[in-house]
């Protein structure tokens, strides 16, 4: 296939790389990761995925070795990245919170906010975005690169750390305090700026973008439907007003309509005893894949 028509979209290796994959395929694309390939399988001819560290996506999306990825705020924001961000995808590794990447500190430390780290070591993956965040309160510190296990390195190696977190289980465990918050993190799609030039490529990231959003939204939606006398219907809707754009059907027996419509997943259950209560008959809640605005 010509290159022109060829897509070469990187995701991320890794502790995202399961999510991210299970996102794409309600988006619509199954990929496949074989160890026995570099190149995943992906059911669409005109993409080629790359799994890489999302620590590295944002780099090489500005070099051009790929047209476009999706990697987090923070490791664009580390790298300095010069790339166009396409959209917010809001999911994580665990649950659907963005990544906080915080400063901590021992429990009995005496430190308390971030003056206290004068002439202090931090650790941290993000090098850059600390030190930057140094240079915004005046405070001179030492920082250097952590490989992982971060957690550990708090009480005996350094007098701090930043670190990335969605719970905050791990830093309780460890018992760590927060004294900041440097940054809130969600996965971004980007794309090489020149790439966004291209109009089939554009026009092919927006496909996918659009796709990726629909899933997302539909994670936290459900489809309803349920028949009801037509007297009743405008009791029903006044009641409740989640169902304030349903689409409403004839039914072939005269006085009754069908009602349908998306609503939360969470108020399903309010929902349905007080449609039961006004009449509702036949009242159905299923899952939905895409939900495309």
């Amino acid at each position: 296939m010509s290159k022109a028509k060829l897509l070469r979209f990187g995701l991320p290796k890794g502790s995202l790389e399961k999510p991210t994959i299970e996102k794409m395929a309600k988006a619509g694309f199954n990929i496949r990761v074989s160890s026995r390939s570099l190149v995943p399988y992906v059911d669409d001819p005109e993409i080629e995925i790359r799994l890489i560290r999302a620590q590295e996506i944002s780099r090489y999306v500005e070099l051009g070795y790929l047209d476009c990825g999706i990697t987090g705020l923070d490791w664009i924001m580390e790298n300095g990245s010069k790339v166009h961000e396409v959209t917010e995808l809001l999911f994580s590794r665990a649950t659907r919170r963005p990544a906080r990447w915080v400063l901590c500190v021992p429990e009995e430390s005496p430190i308390k906010s971030v003056k206290g780290l004068k002439g202090k070591r931090i650790a941290t993956e993000v090098v850059n975005l600390t030190r930057r965040y140094l240079r915004k309160n005046g405070v001179k510190a030492s920082v250097e690169f952590s490989w992982g296990a971060t957690e550990v390195k708090a009480r005996e190696l350094v007098d701090a750390i930043v670190e990335v977190t969605e719970t905050g289980s791990s830093l309780v465990a460890n018992k760590l305090r927060i004294i900041d918050e440097l940054l809130v993190s969600t996965p971004r799609l980007i794309s090489n700026r020149q790439t966004w030039k291209n109009d089939w490529k554009r026009g092919k990231i927006e496909t996918i973008a659009m796709l990726l959003r629909g899933a997302l939204d539909a994670e936290t939606r459900v489809g309803m439907k349920f028949n009801i006398e037509e007297k009743n219907l405008s009791k029903v809707l006044k009641k409740l007003p989640a169902l304030r754009n349903p689409t409403v059907s004839g039914l072939s027996g005269d006085g009754w309509v069908a009602v349908e419509t998306v609503i939360e997943e969470v108020v399903a259950r309010e929902i349905i005893p007080a449609l039961k209560t006004a009449g509702a008959e036949g009242i159905i809640e299923y899952p939905l894949n895409k939900v495309v605005h």
